[in-house]
């Protein structure tokens, strides 16, 4: 079993109501509420742009992928667009995953969902 990481988040204002988070670690069931609460002060400023920038993002789950989605939801709400930049091999990996996935539920749960997306990623560290 993997040893627990942390995620860090540092945030930067690009440009008035344009934000870029830096995540830099694992965004999985032990850390996504990190990240949900500082989007969540962010959301406040009603962000035009928001960008997470996944250049030190080793990992990421479904726990992780449900705040991003919460994100894209919010900001679609409001007029703003969720955007990604520098996305390492495995996370491109479970993007191209779960965009592949018919709407219909093929994992009986989030555990499920979230060892094939851990086994997706492992397979794509090792190339």
């Amino acid at each position: 079993k993997r040893q627990l990481l942390e995620l860090t988040i540092k945030t930067k204002l690009k440009a008035p109501g344009v934000y870029v988070l830096f995540l830099n670690g694992w965004l999985d069931t032990q850390t996504y509420k990190k990240l949900d609460e500082r989007v969540a002060e962010i959301l406040k400023e009603s962000p035009k742009i928001l960008i997470f920038n996944m250049e030190q993002l080793d990992y990421i789950s479904s726990a992780g992928l449900r705040i991003i989605y919460k994100t894209q939801k919010a900001l679609k709400g409001s007029g703003g667009s969720l955007h990604f930049m520098k996305l390492k091999p495995q996370i491109k990996k479970v993007f191209e995953i779960i965009n592949a996935l018919p709407s219909m539920n093929v994992f009986s749960g989030v555990q499920e969902l979230d060892e094939y997306l851990d086994a997706m990623q492992q397979k794509s560290m090792k190339k």
